[in-house]
């Protein structure tokens, strides 16, 4: 393949709500530039990005995806990334590994949730952009609704360096507002364009929307403000730089016009991407744990691991950004991030699914390489001794769980190992045994999520898996205080078993999980047998008094007991301990605690008054509210086992349009009037035995 240096070289990731086109745009891209001999589509499944089999059923793209193509004597490595908020954590650490985005809106749909969200990502990660108005051949598309909304969301900064020439079905091209041309494009997918001049009917907007374009430029530069005062207006020749300083400087995000599936606008985005975004060594260096490091090929050889592939056959791939140096196929690097070295397993880029040998990687390249080792999604690789670390990512915790049961004793053998895989390739999964139930549980961002990893068990690993309702992870704790004896007396024949201990029971703040104090004094329990006491309230408490859900929060004092010389051992001690508990935090107000979460509901206005509403009767307690846009943002509180079948409700109201996320907040006490109803489903689950089973 062709050697690019770094200047010549563009890492973009297309990114924005799901189902906005960035696939089908990407493909316009491929296709364009020669990488593909046919404009694919998502619809037919044969997209170079979208080809995991999960993908194609559904017609989403579920992970990001690289590929790459040269336009212009550049090469462009585009990642094609997940929309929809499931997914977003591959999203964040691919943009990661880019130095800029395409940020595609839908202007049939608008700015959406995922819109917002990637925006949010890319001005932490202080990255600047373009902005890519899809989709403007579709029915009820709406340019102009799309900017404003565009404004609402994140400022006039976003201004059109394009204007479309016709609306919907009649959408045939673009104005380009800086070289003041209008570009037309053949109406058969050919991406064929034929330049002219601007249309008679559009010539009066086009001026004015160059007078907004030139003046916003001119405002970041002293010597083409000086220019414009003099002369009124700036030539296109003029214009270009000082355009491309605004746009790194994160001053201007240029607004692009395009119809990925008709094959229109691609060809103009192309030229904004080489003309307006930066290279990889533009910023001169970047910060790590310990420092900076220069970009460049003269540096040594640094690397991150931004996305893990794990294949049934070959094995896992590594892709990875190289910040600085290079390095070759079969090189030895270090990965500073777990202190160990690694050989590389050859290097290749990667189009879609197709590994293309690449010879030596160097600064600037999205590459990838086979069967490391150690390594793992962000990691740093480096030269050994070189110093490198970059900051690891940072995943939000799962927000939805399910039991999973193998369906037969061979998918219970293959299952570990295959979740294993699944692990590596996904770090927000987390697949677990549970230790109280002995049930292996999966967690993911949300029941698509989940559905995905459970397909992936049994397309690439031929393991099959019932899904169960998901288990909430209730939690005991007491309110009030005890004080108790836990005595325990064994006598049969030969030496018995002898154990007493007087324990107070205490409250402690959320959080605080179990403190054992030991304040025997005289001698009234042997030293040697003190751990075995907190060793028998640390067994018990893990199933309860009510539930049979371990107890947290809670103050064991032991402070008082007696011992036998010849009966009393380590097991009559735990064994006295679990009596004590048991009967200590029946006696200290025993009660149920259950998980809250923070939810985030983004909604059009229209259906405000009924997410309200399913939220109230949820149990939910609204903590405010946000307007942007056209999009209500409502916050609230709400237990999880409120929220099991959300998503499904959510989409149901909304038509779609809504989407929400949701994390870990605390735990707080569950009303009295529903702990009998978990106590019976405990019952139910064989978690406690009943009463009457008790006293039998």
């Amino acid at each position: 393949m062709k050697d690019f240096n770094a200047e010549k070289i563009r890492n973009i990731a297309v990114v924005g709500h799901g189902s906005c086109g960035k696939t089908t745009l990407a493909a316009a891209f491929l296709f364009d530039t020669g990488a593909t001999t046919r404009l694919t589509q998502v619809d037919k499944g044969n997209t170079v990005t979208d080809y995991d089999p999960d993908e194609i059923e559904r017609q989403i793209s579920i992970n990001s995806s690289l590929c790459h193509l040269e336009w212009n004597g550049h090469k462009i490595n585009l990642i094609d990334c997940p929309g929809y908020t499931n997914f977003l954590w591959d999203t964040r650490a691919s943009l990661r590994a880019v130095d800029a985005g395409v940020l595609v809106v839908s202007a049939a749909g608008g700015v959406e949730v995922g819109t917002e969200k990637v925006w949010d990502m890319m001005a932490e990660m202080g990255q600047p952009g373009i902005f890519v108005v899809n989709k403007l051949d579709r029915e009820n598309a709406s340019f102009e609704g799309t900017v404003q909304s565009i404004h609402e969301f994140f400022g006039r900064q976003a201004i059109p360096v394009q204007m479309p020439i016709g609306k919907e079905a009649g959408f045939i091209g673009v104005v380009d507002l800086i070289k003041q041309k209008a570009f037309v494009f053949e109406k058969n997918e050919s991406g064929k364009i034929t330049e002219t001049d601007i249309p008679d009917d559009l010539k009066d907007a086009s001026q004015k929307k160059i007078e907004e374009l030139t003046e916003m430029v001119a405002e970041n530069d002293e010597a083409l403000m000086e220019k414009y005062f003099e002369n009124g207006e700036l030539t296109p020749e003029e214009l270009i730089p000082g355009f491309k300083k605004s746009v790194l400087e994160r001053q201007i995000f240029p607004i692009f016009c395009a119809s990925g599936g008709a094959n229109i606008g691609a060809q103009p985005i192309l030229d904004g991407i080489v003309n307006f975004l930066p290279d990889p060594v533009q910023k001169g260096e970047i910060t790590h744990e310990g420092g900076t490091v220069k970009l460049g090929l003269d540096q040594p050889f640094s690397a991150l691991v931004f996305k893990t592939i794990s294949d049934p056959y070959t094995g896992r791939i590594s892709i990875m950004r190289v910040f600085s140096g290079r390095v070759n196929p079969d090189g030895s690097v270090e990965n500073s991030s777990k202190q160990s070295m690694e050989k590389l397993g050859g290097l290749f880029f990667m189009q879609g699914k197709e590994q293309i040998p690449a010879g030596q990687a160097k600064a600037g390249d999205l590459v990838a390489t086979a069967k490391l080792k150690a390594t793992g999604t962000g990691d740093t690789l480096c030269d050994k001794g070189a110093d490198v670390e970059f900051p690891a990512f940072k995943f939000a915790e799962p927000s939805i769980s399910f039991a999973i049961e193998p369906q037969t004793r061979g998918d219970e053998d293959r299952i570990s190992q295959a979740i294993h895989r699944i692990m590596e390739e996904d770090p927000t999964a987390r697949i677990t045994r549970d230790p109280e139930t002995s049930e292996l549980i999966i967690s993911g961002n949300g029941q698509l999520h989940v559905e995905i990893i459970t397909k992936r068990l049994q397309k690439r690993f031929n393991v099959n898996v019932d899904l169960k309702p998901p288990k909430i992870s209730y939690k005991e704790t007491i309110k009030g205080r005890s004080d108790v004896q836990g005595k325990y007396k064994k006598q049969t024949g030969g030496r018995g078993q002898y154990g007493d201990v007087r324990i107070k029971f205490d409250p402690l703040p959320r959080g605080e999980d179990f403190i054992f104090e030991n304040s025997v004094f005289g001698g009234a329990i042997p030293r040697n047998y003190i751990p075995s006491v907190e060793k028998g309230i640390q067994e018990v408490r893990k199933k309860g008094v009510l539930a049979g859900y371990p107890t947290i929060d809670f103050k064991a004092n032991l402070y008082d007991g007696t011992y036998h010389d010849v009966d009393s051992s380590d097991i009559a001690f735990k064994v006295a301990a679990s009596i004590a508990f048991k009967k200590g935090i029946k006696e200290a107000k025993p009660t149920i605690l259950e998980p809250i979460m923070n939810v985030e509901t983004y909604t059009p206005d229209t259906y405000m008054g009924d997410i309200m509403g399913t939220l109230n009767s949820r149990r939910g307690k609204v903590q405010g509210m946000e307007q942007r846009g056209s999009m209500r943002i409502i916050k609230a509180q709400v237990p999880l086992s409120e929220m099991l079948d959300y998503e499904p409700t959510l989409t149901s109201i909304t038509g779609g349009r809504g989407s929400f996320l949701m994390e870990f907040s605390h735990l707080e006490e569950v009303p009295a009037h529903l702990h009998q109803k978990i106590i019976e489903e405990s019952i139910k689950e064989g978690r406690i035995r009943s009463s009457e089973e008790d006293e039998k």
